[in-house]
């Protein structure tokens, strides 16, 4: 007997007055492409307001009408609030409104929870944050912390997932955000295949640090790009920094400098994480060995690559592989 087929998950975006357009669209362009292989779509995802149907108020010069209301936050399995420029008493004193308040009281326990930029406000003021790590814009991280006192706020990072409940900084941040929720939910394979239709890197990870202010290299014209590139395509061969180095004309440590300033991280993080990405596409779309895989990722050694791959994804190559291949048969 045929399986029936499996019901998409629901992300339910809450759009709130004064809501930036931007940070409203991440989740709709992100979780509206992903496809399982049959074609079926993995997302379903709705627009919800705290009030009936009805115009939302934006941050431009034109509001968005919102087709559910609150009760569309009853049916989530993951529940996105993206920014917002007049959440008033959340932002001012840390407490919903009673119109808020009635609102998320709809989401059912368990329901994964997501925050773009200040739409951590909202989270931290319902008590979702309380003992737990979050983001949110730099801009906005000393504030947030001291009316939330009891959130562990990191402000240099560019997401945190925190299992059940996960936010980012601004803007673009969301977008990786939205992208590690379908890496994590469907693997490396869907959500680079996101990534290229959406025209944005397929990976930043969580640790990246913000693009916070800070002074310019005096050598505008220069940069890391190349390097970076030459690197992609030899990640199978060992790499040493001063062969990236040489690649954009440059001694290793200005290299070293330049790099951190464009990515936010050394050239060592970011090669092992650009090797990390590579073994869990090809454990996810390969049947390469365990071994294989170690080489052609670069890590030399099977040993080499489950250490690696623990630390940045919890579990080992066999695992990760098995559990993948296991939801794309479904």
């Amino acid at each position: 007997m045929p399986r029936p087929n499996p019901r998409p998950h629901r992300v339910v975006v809450l759009a709130l007055d004064g809501l930036l357009p931007f940070e409203l669209g991440i989740p709709h362009r992100i979780f509206s492409r992903p496809r399982d292989p049959a074609g079926r779509p993995l997302y379903e995802v709705v627009t919800c307001s705290v009030r009936p149907p009805g115009p939302v108020r934006t941050d431009a010069d034109f509001s968005i009408v919102a087709e559910y209301g609150p009760e569309a936050l009853a049916t989530a399995d993951t529940v996105v609030v993206p920014a917002s420029y007049e959440l008033g008493p959340v932002y001012e004193e840390g407490r919903l409104t009673d119109e808020l308040a009635t609102a998320l009281a709809r989401i059912r326990p368990g329901t994964r929870l997501v925050s773009i930029c200040t739409g951590g406000y909202v989270l931290a003021a319902a008590g979702y944050l309380d003992g737990r790590p979050a983001t949110t814009h730099w801009s906005s991280a000393a504030h947030f912390q001291q009316l939330f006192p009891a959130v562990l706020v990191d402000p240099d990072v560019l997401f945190i997932d925190d299992g059940d409940i996960l936010t980012s900084a601004g803007v673009a941040a969301g977008i990786d955000l939205c992208l590690h929720i379908v890496r994590r939910d469907h693997g490396t394979a869907v959500a680079n295949d996101v990534a290229r239709k959406t025209v944005v890197p397929p990976h930043r990870d969580g640790g990246q640090a913000q693009y916070i202010e800070r002074p310019l290299p005096e050598d505008r014209s220069a940069t890391t790009t190349a390097a970076r590139a030459w690197a992609l395509a030899r990640l199978h061969e060992p790499i040493q920094l001063r062969d990236m180095a040489e690649q954009e004309s440059m001694s290793v440590r200005t290299f070293t400098r330049r790099f951190r300033e464009e990515a936010g991280i050394s050239p060592g993080q970011w090669l092992t994480r650009q090797r990390v990405e590579r073994a869990r596409y090809l454990l996810e779309s390969s049947d390469l060995s365990v071994d294989q895989v170690a080489r052609d990722a670069g890590f030399g050694t099977a040993q080499s690559m489950r250490q690696h791959l623990t630390a940045a994804l919890g579990v080992p190559p066999t695992v990760y592989r098995r559990t993948f291949r296991a939801r794309a048969t479904v």
